[in-house]
């Protein structure tokens, strides 16, 4: 079994990149300043939205990290990994929808930000539909295939982690930024929150 397991580690490292890019909604550093109501509300929507999802991208991401510890066989890799990658592919969907549905943020050149990030978010979410089918394709009886196919695999997670949330961090450019950073659902979701969220 030793064949696949340092391509499985690549893997994990590039699925946690991956879900770095839905944390970036939530990891707005300035607290300062006050924001206008609706900005506010608008923030409000978005976050709780989020925060669902980004706990499903965390536990997915998380799923994919097991399997590097544990000695599994290109069988329970496959099943895992493409769970994971569905259960990633519905989160960024439901985030952009949850964009979609809120609106246009009240700043400047809000429609085309949040326009782009909408667009953006379901490209991402394609893109992890791809790669479920990919990992669904993958040839477990042949270690060596299985490695190669995984290791093309954690290439492209590379890529997507990297390239894929520019239009995000434009849509939360200045008082947007400000506004989710007051919102304790953005706080909660956001990765160095160390104290389980509250259920509910």
């Amino acid at each position: 079994m030793e064949g696949t397991d340092p391509v499985n580690k690549k893997l994990a490292a590039a699925v946690s990149g991956g879900a770095v890019l839905v944390l970036a909604l939530s990891a707005c550093t300035s607290n300062s300043g006050g924001t206008d109501d609706k900005l506010g509300s608008w923030a409000k929507q978005v976050c709780d939205a989020v925060q669902p999802q980004a706990r499903k991208i965390a536990g997915a991401s998380a799923a994919i990290q097991k399997q590097t510890s544990d000695n599994s066989t290109p069988e329970q890799v496959q099943k895992t990994d493409s769970q994971a990658f569905q259960a990633m592919s519905d989160a960024y969907k439901a985030i952009g929808a949850a964009v979609d549905t809120a609106g246009a943020p009240d700043v400047d050149n809000g429609a085309t930000k949040q326009k782009n990030a909408v667009k953006e978010l379901n490209g991402i979410s394609a893109a992890y539909t791809d790669l479920k089918k990919q990992v669904d394709g993958l040839d477990t009886k042949d270690q060596g295939k299985f490695a190669d196919g995984l290791k093309g695999i954690a290439t492209q997670l590379d890529k997507l982690s990297k390239n894929g949330s520019d239009a995000l961090k434009q849509l939360e450019e200045g008082d947007v930024g400000k506004a989710m950073a007051q919102q304790q659902s953005c706080k909660s979701a956001s990765p160095s929150a160390s104290t389980p969220a509250a259920s509910g």
